[in-house]
């Protein structure tokens, strides 16, 4: 097990160490209480600049953390978010460069017919054995982390060539290319049958289908070996995290395994930070914020995180208020993120800054919810 302990997490965490005792917050807290649990109050997308006008600080709003993506860094916006005390953590995009798809044909996902496979409503995945692709994304995690004096990098979009976050799903059967069979075969001691690749195939999902899911996952979790590797070399003391499905083990037929190749367990070797993302309103739950708290609490349970001072791994939701799928209403935006700073959650970040500067009511009252449970 990974248990080097990030010298950020101590300094990160500073505040909600000095002041909890042993007193927990309850599930019935409201929003108005402080959390001394809660370490991050973060906004995600568009860097707020317009926050820090008019002589305002980002303390002010009470945020102190800023997840962007790594496309989006520069110099000048690092150093200013970090002149007015906010962390910085950049979002990286792992498995959903569609543009090198349509350079590299060789590199688009294969479904189980032998064909490639469409992109799922129109989200294009990427082979996770190519060569040529996993190198570009290597090389781009490298550059950003040697580049940017960021706090932490954060994994996106990693999973297979599949399209979840909506209701309904779509996740094909990939990548059946002619290099991951070989290799799958290579690497489990399978035999697989000489016959056309439709039919070795449904072989393999037939007769083989625990050690595919279990040999997808494996190729999944070797990337996030390797992006752990080039942290240590690069910026050792910044934080891995992931942003990921919220899906239990056993929801949609166990497709956070069977389908994207998602192995938490096996990822938490090598991440400081799971950020589960129960977008209520997308994912069918608008009427139901608690849902929040509960796939978070199920997250906790299911990797041994509670919460508590000293822990290696952190929880911190990335939670809804924007309006994609299902419209978020401003007075359901404190009781969402009520549900999203419940332990096992010691941090916490809004989806996201690019709309909500836009609707002045919600971010009011999301600067407002910050600002009370400031310890």
């Amino acid at each position: 097990m990974y248990r080097r302990e990030p010298m950020l997490f101590r300094r990160v965490l500073v505040i909600a160490i000095t002041s909890l005792c042993s007193v927990a917050v309850p599930l019935t807290a409201t929003a108005q209480k402080k959390r001394q649990h809660i370490g991050i109050r973060g906004v995600y997308g568009t860097i707020p600049l317009e926050l820090t006008e008019r002589g305002k600080t980002l303390a002010d709003y009470g945020i102190n953390a800023v997840f962007t993506s790594s496309r989006g860094l520069t110099t000048a916006r690092v150093a200013l978010m970090k002149k007015h005390g906010a962390l910085v953590f950049a979002e990286f995009n792992t498995m959903h460069v569609a543009g090198f798809v349509k350079d590299r044909p060789d590199a688009a996902p294969v479904g189980s017919d032998g064909e490639v496979c469409p992109a799922p409503r129109g989200w294009q995945g990427v082979c996770p054995t190519h060569p040529g692709y996993r190198k570009f994304r290597m090389d781009e995690f490298r550059r950003v982390l040697a580049d940017y004096e960021i706090d932490g990098i954060w994994l996106d979009y990693h999973h297979s060539h599949a399209s979840w976050e909506r209701a309904e799903p779509d996740m094909p059967d990939t990548c059946f290319c002619e290099r991951c069979v070989a290799q799958f075969a290579r690497e489990t001691s399978t035999n697989l049958p000489g016959v056309a690749p439709p039919q070795r195939n449904a072989v393999i999902l037939e007769k083989h289908n625990d050690a595919w899911v279990q040999w997808r996952c494996d190729v999944f979790t070797d990337w996030v070996r390797e992006f752990r590797a080039i942290i240590e070399q690069t910026r050792p003391q910044a934080l891995l995290g992931t942003f990921h499905c919220p899906w239990t083990d056993s929801e949609c037929n166990g497709a956070l395994r069977k389908k994207l190749a998602i192995d938490l367990k096996a990822q938490a070797e090598y991440v400081d930070v799971f950020s589960i993302m129960p977008y209520h309103a997308r994912l069918g739950h608008h009427n139901d914020p608690a849902w929040i708290s509960r796939q978070t609490a199920w997250l906790g349970k299911y990797l041994g995180i509670q919460g508590k001072p000293g822990e290696r791994h952190k929880i911190w939701p990335i939670v809804q208020l924007s309006d994609w799928g299902e419209e978020v209403p401003a007075d359901q935006v404190r009781s969402v993120l009520d549900h999203g700073t419940r332990l096992p959650a010691t941090g916490v970040m809004v989806f996201n800054w690019g709309s909500l500067r836009r609707q002045r009511e919600k971010a009011d009252e999301m600067t407002a919810f910050y600002r009370a449970i400031v310890p």
